[in-house]
């Protein structure tokens, strides 16, 4: 199926970015739908926060790959996924809604499988509200949000990796730190606007799919 990507917004005040993403097969507030129940228990479930409007089940940029990646670095163990169910639109209650959903998820999943572990991939918007649910504030940034859950501490073990792409608190400065610090692997690609702080490449935003197989590697090592 073609699959036609545009970049249908961007602002760089203050040095941060949006890139909106559209296809025809999608509508911008379409999302797969999804149940915080418990699923089946896998040795390892992808929990993946797609960007704003992005495609894809996963999403197409970056969900998609890592997890067909990461399918093939850890042959031996059962693999499962699990997309955020939250808008990834323009509103400022959306990463919120992300960051609700991903906690909730993770944290049913974690009581019903005691021995599952989780990745945890966020790209763009996604990426905020990776970073909420982990603790890291990503209000102020584009298509952020205010902490509204975060894991608890009975789960931050079984966080085996943090996958973050194109986030946008680095435009602010900020990064992942403290306990899961160890564990993440945050991608921004040179000149990406949204994380980059005066970065003016609108199509690095775009190319994230490059690097699947570098966070997949990442991941399938703290496995």
């Amino acid at each position: 199926m073609r699959i036609r990507l545009c970049l249908a917004a961007l602002s760089l005040a203050g040095g941060a970015g949006l890139a909106t993403l559209s296809a025809p097969s999608a509508t911008a507030t379409a999302t797969t739908a999804a149940t915080t129940a418990a699923a089946a228990c896998t040795d390892v479930e992808v929990v993946s926060a797609r960007g704003t409007f992005e495609p894809g089940t996963l999403g197409f940029i970056v969900g998609d790959p890592v997890y067909s990646a990461l399918k093939n670095k850890v042959a031996g163990k059962s693999l499962s996924s699990y997309a955020v169910d939250y808008p990834a639109n323009l509103l400022p209650t959306s990463a919120a809604r992300g960051n609700t959903d991903l906690v909730n998820h993770v944290r049913s999943q974690a009581a019903a499988c005691p021995n599952q572990r989780f990745v945890l991939v966020g790209y763009s918007q996604g990426a905020n509200v990776v970073d909420n649910s982990i603790g890291i504030s990503s209000a102020g940034a584009v298509v952020g949000s205010p902490i509204v859950a975060t894991l608890p501490a009975a789960v931050e073990p079984k966080v085996a990796a943090v996958l973050l792409f194109g986030n946008p608190i680095r435009a602010l400065g900020k990064s992942v730190t403290g306990t899961y610090q160890s564990r993440t692997l945050d991608i921004c690609a040179k000149g990406d606007p949204v994380c980059e702080r005066g970065g003016g490449d609108t199509g690095a935003h775009l190319s994230y799919r490059d690097n699947a197989d570098e966070a997949a590697t990442f991941a399938a090592g703290r496995l």
